[in-house]
């Protein structure tokens, strides 16, 4: 699955994201990674993977893949949380120096969130599962946009 962003200061980058569903699913929250680089208070940089916090405090067994990619990554980029890091260089960069964050954000979606680094990343697994496409959000009120969508690879 490829996430897009349209919340600044991640706006324009590509993700590649890898979902693992454990046997309990739905009962039990995925597990959730970025195949490329991102510089994120609740993302492992090197890793990829997504704060287990951040996914079981939301987490419901009436939530599907679409609440994944529609709802909660788009959530977690527009509103990360710096008080429980995974990344702890981001956090306090976020907490300290609001400017000097946006800009390492932006700087790591030039270099590592473009259509190039999804294709690079896609030829550097195993994984022959193809990418799915899922539209934006469809909110009733006019003053909401979505944080994100899905973009078929």
């Amino acid at each position: 699955m490829v996430l897009t962003t349209v919340a600044a200061p991640f706006e324009g980058g590509l993700w590649k994201i890898h979902v693992e569903l454990p046997d309990q699913y739905p009962y039990k929250s995925p597990s959730i990674g970025f195949v490329n680089r991102i510089f994120h208070p609740n993302i492992d940089e090197l890793s990829g993977s997504v704060c287990l916090d951040v996914i079981n405090q939301t987490w419901s067994p009436m939530y599907d893949m679409i609440n994944i990619f529609e709802v909660f990554l788009p959530q977690l980029l527009r509103y990360p949380n710096p008080t429980d890091p995974l990344n702890g260089e981001a956090a306090a960069l976020m907490m300290r120096e609001p400017k000097g964050y946006e800009a390492k954000v932006k700087e790591y979606v030039t270099k590592y969130a473009t259509r190039e680094q999804i294709d690079d990343a896609g030829n550097d697994t195993d994984d022959s599962d193809e990418m799915s496409s899922v539209g934006s959000f469809d909110d009733d009120e006019d003053d909401d946009e979505p944080a994100g969508t899905m973009d078929e690879v």
